[in-house]
């Protein structure tokens, strides 16, 4: 006797998937995917990452001079703070010129009137007659009027820094 030579064909066991259209060829199971779920999902992240995300600003720009590279070390230090200002408080006490209270914030001196206010102001400032001074003449002075003081007094206090040779006065807001 021969060898078998009859075409051996394929058994799907059991449990299993495998079908067979016609002896001899098979048809494989079509798979398919459904995007749809999937572009839901992750429209849903995308909106929720949106509407959860707390945008911060952006970091904070400090300008920084910095020494250029072999020069004296007599120069002014880089990272000297910004002068703090000098504050003038007025307060009006009355409708009368003379009827208002000065007080500068600090260890200064209390100052009774304007032209002892001009006083402290020249005597404090850097000049070629007063160069051991304790401000320049930019030095930023922010007069603060209370929310009843009369523009006089304001504007007198003002008058003072001017006449003692200050330029970077302010106003701040009142309440």
């Amino acid at each position: 006797m021969g060898p078998d030579r009859s075409i051996i064909t394929a058994h799907a066991g059991p449990g299993s998937t495998e079908r067979w259209s016609s002896p001899g060829r098979r048809s494989r199971p079509r798979m398919s995917l459904n995007l749809t779920p999937m572009i839901d999902v992750v429209f849903q992240l995308l909106i929720y990452f949106l509407v959860c995300t707390n945008f911060a600003r952006g970091e904070q720009i400090y300008k920084l001079d910095l020494p250029q590279r072999g020069t004296a070390p007599t120069q002014a230090d880089p990272f000297q703070l910004d002068d703090e200002p000098l504050r003038i408080q007025v307060l009006s006490l009355g409708s009368e010129p003379g009827d208002y209270r000065l007080r500068l914030e600090g260890p200064w001196p209390r100052v009774a009137d304007f032209q002892q206010l001009y006083e402290f102001l020249e005597q404090r400032v850097i000049s070629s007659d007063n160069p051991t001074g304790l401000f320049a003449p930019d030095h930023p002075i922010v007069i603060e009027p209370a929310g009843s003081t009369s523009w006089g007094h304001a504007v007198g206090a003002f008058n003072a820094s001017v006449r003692a040779g200050y330029n970077n006065i302010t106003f701040a807001e009142t309440n």
